[in-house]
């Protein structure tokens, strides 16, 4: 019905009712509503493929992005690379004289010095690093300049040296390049003392045999610290060659000492010796052939790694 049928509609029922005619019943027909037809909705297709997610950068402001890969092999590898930039970095230039990396490059030269200048007299030991710094060489590897003070176990007696090493670079590695200016402890004369111990076991008829120096107690029969000394210093040719920039070696124990027969004038002796690798804390066995004369020096002619030793503890500290 139209609003202007509706309005006539309306003032015929108002005239009425104002003549006093009695009003009629008005019958308002239902409109309906006509329906409004929808139209279907297509659905999106979903792509069959994953999407890639792109590296995210994050500007800090300071010209620097932080990447976020997909793929974990190259993060790790990202990773791995960024940890060897920062020790690269850390250890060039002064470093921290009691730390480890200067600590380690000293104890090379300790090895060093035992090979030149070592004897059942004479086995000396790191007393203390002044001054360390590093310097990277590129593909040749690293270079520590040091300055160091050095003990003689026997005698006590301290003297100061400067020292240079080089731990080779490159997948073919080396053991170390020690330089020092050391020479010699002019003040220790150990001559007399090793002449004796020479002519002793050169013309004994019994020839020497001991083990467990020091014991688990830490104890060394007096008789047999000279073979004790000389067995550390042959272990010495041992640790210099199995050194590198990843491990710090101590002479642990000399498990057997067996003297065998007198050649070219030099005694000479069967060791099975514990070293003791402090980074990775194994105690590893090896096998030496070591001679000795006052002339020659202590010299190692044979070094040979024997199997893992599972049950071996390094005994007290001597």
């Amino acid at each position: 019905m139209s609003p202007a049928l509706m309005r006539v509609l309306w003032v015929v029922v108002l005239v009425t009712a104002a003549q006093g005619a009695p009003l009629g019943t008005v019958t308002l027909q239902p409109v309906a509503a006509e329906p409004v037809p929808l139209e279907p909705v297509t659905p999106v297709p979903v792509p069959s493929e994953p999407v890639t997610a792109e590296p995210v950068r994050v500007d800090s402001g300071a010209e620097q992005n932080i990447s976020i890969p997909i793929n974990m092999e190259q993060q790790q590898q990202q990773q791995q690379q960024q940890v060897a930039l920062d020790v690269d970095v850390m250890l060039t230039g002064e470093l921290n004289p009691n730390h480890y990396p200067a600590r380690r490059a000293a104890q090379v030269v300790l090895h060093h010095l035992n090979t030149r200048y070592g004897s059942p007299f004479w086995w000396g030991e790191l007393r203390q690093v002044h001054k360390a710094t590093s310097e990277a060489l590129g593909d040749s590897g690293r270079k520590y300049s040091l300055e160091i003070t050095l003990q003689d176990q026997i005698s006590g007696t301290k003297e100061m040296c400067t020292a240079e090493v080089v731990f080779p670079g490159g997948p073919a590695g080396g053991p170390p390049q020690v330089t020092t200016s050391y020479k010699g402890n002019s003040e220790i004369n150990t001559q007399a003392q090793e002449e004796a111990l020479y002519n002793q076991y050169n013309t004994s008829q019994n020839l020497l045999s001991g083990h467990n120096l020091p014991d688990s107690y830490g104890h060394i029969d007096p008789g047999m610290e000279p073979f004790w000394h000389l067995g550390s210093v042959a272990s010495s040719f041992v640790m210099l060659k199995e050194s590198s920039e990843n491990t710090l070696y101590n002479m642990a124990q000399v498990v057997n000492v067996t003297q065998l027969a007198t050649e070219n004038n030099q005694l000479r002796f069967n060791y099975d010796v514990l070293l003791h690798e402090l980074v990775s804390q194994e105690i590893i066995h090896w096998k030496l052939l070591a001679s000795w004369s006052p002339q020659e020096g202590v010299k190692a002619s044979q070094m040979e790694l024997l199997p893992k030793c599972h049950h071996c503890e390094p005994p007290q500290d001597h």
